[in-house]
């Protein structure tokens, strides 16, 4: 079985210090966290950025200021930028506005779906555009997929040669309006990839532990962070650093290594 690739998703649009109050807000503790947890075990940083009033954002300037921080701090881990629709503006242009930075890796939604009090808006204009820029970048993909829909969207984008095999997947379990997270959508998800594909599962809220031990245990990998749980099982406030421990602890009770980030460069296809 190959070693597991742990990725961090540090804080992503939804957490705030009132939600939790490790949160990673500004670009200082947004890279302390990357390099702590780099150091337990993570090899990928899932990366979004708050603006000055610590909103969402999808500021090209911002961005580059962590990934510029990554660099001349000399933190060995491939940047994964979100082009997520809750930065801003839901513009090609917005949301795509950072994939000109030295990122190995950007976030890709092949299809629409519900938050719990909105809609994760992703036309097919859209998602060609930004599958075209991560292309002419050199950046691949992960492909957020928070149904089955949009795993048979990205196989007939690259049937038609917008996107680049071998694909890889994360699957967003359990957001509120969109799929539960149970072993069974989680296996139905598995069953409906393509040949060749890598895949990891974010577990949201309390589907997470369930999830990661899964996708631990079948041979897949793990998203971990703020941005997918708030709180441990015990109903404390999680950190970043808890979070990739506690995976850490659980592919260590299950005899899966875990990854560096040589390794997961070349089961990711970077290298």
């Amino acid at each position: 079985m190959e070693k597991l690739i742990i990725t961090l998703a540090h804080t992503g649009n939804v957490p705030t210090k009132e939600l939790n109050p490790h949160s990673p807000l500004t670009i200082d503790e947004i890279v302390n966290d990357i390099k702590v947890c780099k150091k337990l075990g993570t090899s990928v940083a899932h990366i979004h950025v708050r603006d000055e009033d610590l909103k969402p954002t999808s500021d090209r300037k911002l961005f580059k200021e962590v990934l510029d921080r990554l660099d001349n701090e000399n933190v060995d881990i491939i940047k994964q930028v979100s082009t997520g629709a809750r930065g801003g503006e839901n513009t090609i242009d917005w949301r795509g506005q950072m994939l000109d930075l030295n990122a190995h890796m950007a976030s890709l939604s092949t299809g629409s779906s519900n938050f719990i009090s909105s809609v994760n808006a992703n036309s097919p204009q859209l998602i060609q555009s930004l599958a075209k820029k991560m292309f002419d970048n050199n950046i691949k993909p992960e492909i957020e997929a928070f149904d089955v829909s949009m795993i048979h969207n990205a196989i007939r984008l690259e049937k038609k040669g917008i996107l680049k095999g071998p694909l890889h997947f994360n699957f967003v379990m359990n957001v509120p309006g969109s799929l539960p997270g149970t072993p069974r959508n989680l296996m139905f998800m598995i069953d409906s990839l393509p040949k060749g594909a890598t895949w990891n599962v974010s577990g949201i809220g309390r589907s997470q532990i369930q999830m990661i031990t899964m996708a631990i245990l079948l041979g897949g990998h793990v998203r971990t962070g703020l941005e997918d749980v708030l709180k441990m099982p015990d109903g404390s406030y999680a950190t970043n650093e808890l979070l990739v421990k506690k995976v850490v602890s659980i592919a260590n009770e299950l005899g899966r290594e875990i990854a560096t980030v040589d390794e997961a460069k070349k089961i990711l296809g970077l290298v």
